[in-house]
């Protein structure tokens, strides 16, 4: 029997990868013949990196590159054997890279997160996968623009800081010295949410307070980012500002659709895509996946939703394992989920749950497999 394995981190507690192998062994101890394919996934968050290039059987690498605040920061990153370059832009650019003391949007850039993609076209690679949740930027991807090539320019025709604070000064963008590699990639950006770059849904409203900003500063912040927009629009003719997660990461896909095309895609469509997932289902008798908290919210576009979609259309069955069953969690079995198991025993504190996981997913899976093995009969 074949058995796909692809659960999403267990947040705070085991990442997608060990997840995996702790629901393989829970397995071969029930079906020890079993061939079982190992698929860790994320949805574009945090763990995209690892679970696609663990997936997918890539190479991991560690570049040094600015943090948001200018301080150096070892961001990893993943290349699969088909040139794909696999990103997290929180590795650079993300909110736990800035202490709480210091968080500040409009003095936070991109920089290191354009000098990754740069670091994935120095190895050859032409397509790019780059997950945007957790940043601590509202630059609109000025950070990323200076790190590929361009210049950003004041109306005295001096360089402006490359993040919101010295987007309220710009007049123009030099891309004369634009990466030309960049014309023959793609960049297919990892995002769940829609929010446009500007206006009461965009990012300077409703992630601007995330990272940092009071009332007055998310004010700022539009500023500089309708600087930008009108600016983009004057010299390339493109409207940055309103196309479908335009505002995702503070506006990094806005910004970055100034010099290159890139595509905004939902984060578990584009990570199934990216592993071959339809590919791997075929032959399937069932699959694992799972979560640290299965409520209503995953069936609504969450990597468990992705996973039971597909694997219904391909009729095979699907069971989700849990460290929490939260309010409306029955909505999976209407998106093809055939069972939910939450994986602690017993009664504990969250701490004991978390220190436990991996020995509870290898149980839990194991307990699962016999009742799905015992309604075969």
């Amino acid at each position: 029997m074949k058995i796909l394995v692809a659960p999403d981190s267990f947040k705070e507690s085991i990442d997608a990868a060990n997840a995996a192998k702790a629901i393989a062994r829970g397995i071969r101890d029930v079906l020890p013949t079993a061939e079982i394919v190992l698929l860790p996934i994320a949805d574009g968050g945090e763990g995209t990196v690892d679970a696609l290039t663990t997936s997918g059987k890539g190479k991991f690498f560690d570049t040094m590159v600015s943090g948001p605040l200018g301080d150096p920061v070892l961001a990893r990153w993943g290349i699969l054997g088909d040139k794909t370059a696999v990103i997290e832009m929180a590795a650079a650019s993300g909110l736990p890279l800035v202490p709480p003391s210091r968080r500040n949007p409009l003095l936070t850039d991109t920089l290191g997160s354009g000098q990754l993609i740069k670091a994935a076209l120095d190895l050859g690679c032409t397509r790019i996968v780059l997950g945007v949740g957790g940043s601590a930027t509202n630059d609109g991807g000025a950070g990323a623009l200076v790190a590929l090539g361009a210049v950003l320019l004041d109306k005295e025709g001096r360089e402006i800081a490359p993040n919101a604070q010295g987007l309220l000064n710009l007049h123009t963008i030099d891309t004369e010295n634009i990466d030309p590699r960049l014309s023959r990639i793609r960049i297919d950006i990892a995002c769940d949410v829609n929010n446009p770059l500007l206006g009461p849904q965009g990012a300077s409203a409703v992630y601007g307070p995330q990272k940092g900003a009071d009332s007055a500063t998310v004010a700022v912040l539009e500023k500089a980012l309708t600087k930008l927009a009108t600016v983009g629009k004057a010299l390339f003719d493109k409207d940055i500002a309103s196309f479908a997660g335009s505002g995702a990461a503070g506006g990094l896909p806005a910004g970055l659709s100034l010099i290159t095309a890139v595509s905004v895609v939902p984060g578990i469509e584009l990570v199934l895509d990216t592993i071959n997932f339809a590919a791997h289902l075929q032959g399937a008798g069932l699959v694992f996946t799972g979560e640290g908290k299965i409520d209503s919210q995953s069936a609504m576009g969450k990597a468990i939703s992705g996973i039971a979609r597909m694997s219904e259309k391909a009729n095979v069955p699907v069971i989700a394992l849990c460290g929490t069953l939260g309010k409306g969690y029955q909505e999976l079995y209407r998106i093809g989920v055939a069972g939910v198991q939450p994986i602690v025993p017993g009664p504990m504190s969250l701490q004991e749950a978390i220190a436990q996981a991996d020995s509870f997913l290898e149980e839990a899976a194991g307990r699962a497999l016999r009742i799905f093995l015992a309604r075969q009969i």
